[in-house]
Parts: C-alpha cells; structure tokens; sequence
C-alpha cells in the first residue's frame, strides 16, 4: 500500500502553522471577544489568556506527536489509546463540525472584506459565488502538488504578517491607558461576574487561535518530524500570542469600545480611526486582510483532509477518502471532497452561527486528544523525544480549560449553531457502528 511521501522541512512546516492560525479573521473576532469580556481591558486579557492556555496544550501534543509521526493526529492517538470508537468520533466530528466549516467561515470572511471595492460583496449570491470559486482555485493547487502548496504557503504568510505588525507597532506608538478600563462597558451586559466575562471572552478567542494542531495531520509528510515538530509549535505560540495580545491592544486604542462592540459580526478595521490611514484605511486593511485570510485557506486545505485519509486507510471511513493519486501523490478525494463539502456550507449559516458551531466541536475535540496521553504512556512503542513538564498537571489544565470553555461558548455565540454541533456529534458514535459492520467495510 503506498504512503504519503516525506517532503516538508522546517520553514513550510512553521508557515503552515502561522498560516493556519494567524489570519486577518482576527478582525472579525475582535467585536466578538469585546463584547462577550465588557471592557476594552477585559478583552485584551481575553486574547493574552487565550495565547497561554495553549502552551500546556501544545507541550503535550508536542511529546505525542513525536511518539507517533505519522498521519492521523487525534484519530492516530485515540486509536493507540485503545479507543477505536473515540478515534472515529473524533475524525467525525473534525470533518462535518470543524475542519470543513473553517475554510467555508475564511472564505466569506475573506470576501467580506472586499466590500469597499463593490458593495454587493457584502452578502448575498456575489459573495457566496466568489467564496467558492477562492475555495476551488486553491483546492487545485493542492491536488496536484504537495510541494507548490507549502511554497505558496509562506509566500502567503510573509504577506500577512506585514499589515498586522504595523498595527501592533502603531499601536504602541500611540499607546493610551485611558482607553483600557476594566470596567464593564454600557453597552455590554453587566450582570455576569467578572470570572464569567473573562472565560466568555477567551471562549470567543478559540477560533483565532485554532489551527496549531493542523499541522500534526502531516506529520507523516515532515522530514524530521521529531525535531520539526516540538521547535515548530512552542516558536509558533509564541509568535501568535505576542501579535494578536498587540494587535487587540491597538484596536482597543484606537477604537471607541461602544463602535467596536456594535461591528459585532462584521470585519472591524482599526485603520480607519486613524488619520495618517483614513482615506486608504478600507482600501489597504480589505487587500491585506483578503490575502491574509486566503493564505490560512490554502493552509487548511494543504493539511485538513490527511486526517480522513488516514481513517479511510484503516477502513472506517468511507473508502474513497484513503485515495492517493498515482501521479500527484496527493490524498485527491479526501481534498476534493473536503472542499466540496466546504463549498455546500457556503450557502449555509452566517458567520457568528458557523463560529459557535465550530468552537463547540473544537473544543470538545481537544479535550478527546490530551487525555490519550495517560494510555499511551502505558505503551511499549511509546518513545516520545520531546517530554511534557509535569505532564500530568499540564494535561489537567489542558483538559479543564476546554471544559471550561465549552461553557464559555454558551455565552458567546448564538445557542443555535451551538446545539447543531451538539447533534452531530451525538451522530459519530452510531455511525461507527454503521462503518464496523462487515458488510460496510467498503
């Protein structure tokens, strides 16, 4: 049976992971996180919080990671723990509740912020046919070449950064403690305690900071996988944390938090509100967040489907997924059904119900992953290089942080999406009933 080839070295691996994480989405989360923390300070603690819970986590994804560098990530761990079920209910959930939906929220996102080009768009059919035709061209990319996907994939990232660091630096430059009170705001609701607002507020973080652990689905593409891999998360963290704890920091200075909160669900530009930037602010944050949010798509639709692909390979998910192209050596139907599916949902849900839908599942996913660590230890082939600090307080904190958060997107984000999440969740337990069957093995 033939396997992914070994391609990618050390500096596509980091821009992917940038490029998965870091997005110019961030703008349309900003609000969010605004007005679920009450106050500009609260919500600038909300993003420095958000950056530091993933260190635990990503401690024990590195030591795991190295154990076992092969495709798979959370399905290859849960299925070693000695949870099959799980593993599939994981992979079932990634694919219908998060991995598919991000790409379809950055391709609106990404569409959205064209706007001040021509109007219509905003919403509607243009934005919709524009969305999917940005998810179509950047698919092909990657189903013919691994190799031409990860070079895109730092030029893209270089691209992106350079706007957001103007900002953080800006925003240093005109740096204001009168504009961050801790106090709840007027226009927010008051009535929830501190501690509530605070893990409402890094519940709304989750999706800026999601896509560290995309990049495991390709640990079995990495040369050195071993070494790449622990270097390449804790230098990734710490990039993002620094730039998006700046880049809220900025936006709060330079907006009044009554203007930001009521931008809730849609792109804020910090640019405007700033009179070196008025007259082109909308013009030159709508192409730099475009590209931006254009590069974290290629990134996820470089590495997403290589977690199907590796289930489909064991035989509990549909067959095709497990496809490699004879020429390309490229998972082809596992991208291209991933995509299709991506495509459908753009035409489903606005963006803050796509949001609470995909926080949900993430959540709920990640939690499913840490505790894999306390049964794979018990194994013989459990050689990790890397070793997690105090692992088993880590994994705690790792584990009930999500739990934690899980409460917190209650509070964030519309119950409807929410509970769609929920629903389909319930569904992979009795589907991988459907796929043990003999007589579904195909």
């Amino acid at each position: 049976m033939s396997s992914l080839p070994r391609k990618l070295n050390m500096f596509p691996v980091v821009a992917l992971i940038l490029g998965s994480v870091i997005g110019s989405g961030i703008f349309i989360n900003l609000p969010i996180v605004a007005r679920a923390a009450g106050s500009p300070g609260m919500a600038i603690a909300a993003w420095i919080i958000g950056g530091i819970i993933w260190l635990p986590q990503l401690f024990i994804l590195a030591e795991i990671a190295t154990a076992y560098p092969e495709e798979g990530f959370g399905y290859l761990y849960l299925k070693k723990s000695g949870s099959p079920a799980l593993g599939f209910l994981y992979v079932w959930t990634v694919f219908w509740t998060s991995d598919t939906p991000s790409i379809t929220i950055i391709a609106i996102a990404a569409v959205s912020a064209l706007t001040v080009f021509w109007g219509p768009l905003e919403s509607g059919l243009y934005n919709r046919l524009f969305a999917v035709l940005i998810i179509a061209i950047l698919t092909s990319v990657h189903y013919f070449s691994v190799r031409k996907g990860g070079g895109l994939q730092v030029i893209l990232t270089l691209l992106k950064l350079s706007p957001l660091v103007l900002l953080c630096l800006l925003g240093l430059t005109y740096f204001n403690t009168a504009n961050l009170y801790w106090v709840p705001d007027k226009v927010v609701d008051a009535s929830s305690g501190t501690l509530t607002l605070l893990v409402a507020g890094v519940a709304g973080t989750i999706w800026s900071y999601a896509g560290f652990t995309n990049v495991l689905y390709m640990a079995g593409e990495m040369k050195n996988p071993r070494r790449i891999i622990p270097r390449s998360l804790l230098i990734s963290v710490v990039i993002v944390t620094v730039v998006y704890s700046l880049v809220a920091l900025a936006t709060n200075i330079f907006i009044p938090f009554e203007d930001l909160v009521n931008t809730s669900g849609q792109f804020a530009n910090p640019f405007l509100y700033l009179p070196a930037f008025a007259k082109i602010a909308a013009a030159f944050l709508a192409l730099a967040a475009f590209i931006s949010m254009v590069g974290c798509i290629n990134a996820l639709i470089m590495v997403q489907p290589r977690i199907e692909y590796a289930i489909a390979r064991d035989g509990l998910f549909f067959k095709p997924f497990g496809h490699i192209h004879p020429r390309f050596h490229t998972p082809d139907y596992s991208i291209l059904f991933q995509s299709g599916l991506a495509m459908i949902l753009v035409f489903i849900g606005g963006i803050e119900v796509l949001l609470g839908y995909f926080t949900l599942s993430y959540l709920f996913q990640n939690a499913l992953v840490y505790g894999t660590i306390f049964f794979l230890k018990k194994r013989s082939d459990y050689q990790p290089t890397f070793k997690t600090p105090v692992w088993r307080i880590m994994t705690v904190v790792a584990i009930l942080s999500q739990v934690g958060l899980i409460y917190g997107t209650f509070i964030a984000f519309p119950v409807g999406g929410v509970l769609a999440a929920v629903f389909l969740i319930g569904t992979g337990l009795p589907m991988y009933l459907y796929f043990k069957r003999p007589d579904k093995a195909e």
